[in-house]
């Protein structure tokens, strides 16, 4: 794992951006993505809170490698949460680190770009959540810090 400062949408090249996210779909089928990168990218791509909701409802809170369309390539969800009120769970950052990692060896990607996951809106610190990924993640992940 290669800690960097830059933004996370320019930062590059790489074959994956990360966004962080949690596993609450509202009752109008859609994903919960109101603060950070999630927010960010809902913006950019306003039908993205409806795919991952459909993901989430179908398969639960696991990551979600989001298709290619509307403008969207290569982005990939990493829960950290399950419930958006929730202070990130760092169990669940565990688990979708393995899972990350895991794809990243099946699809060949030599560079993932990634948020530190759980320390935002999540509320945990980068010292704790780093010891949890340092032994998932290798120098393939860049866990960059907002400059």
């Amino acid at each position: 794992m290669i800690e960097v400062t830059g933004n996370l949408w320019t930062y590059g090249p790489c074959d994956v951006r990360v966004i962080t996210t949690n596993g609450y779909v509202k009752s109008n089928g859609e994903a919960v993505m109101g603060r950070g990168c999630a927010l960010e990218a809902k913006q950019r791509w306003p039908e993205l809170p409806r795919a991952l909701g459909e993901h989430l409802s179908r398969l639960n809170n696991i990551p979600f490698m989001v298709p290619d369309w509307g403008g969207i390539s290569n982005l990939v969800t990493f829960p950290v949460k399950h419930h958006w009120r929730e202070k990130a769970d760092p169990e669940l950052i565990r688990t979708s680190a393995l899972i990350l990692s895991a794809w990243a060896d099946l699809y060949d990607w030599h560079v993932v770009v990634m948020p530190r996951p759980g320390c935002g809106n999540g509320g945990l610190r980068w010292t704790d959540v780093r010891k949890v990924l340092i032994h998932i993640l290798d120098d393939r992940f860049h866990v960059i810090t907002w400059r």
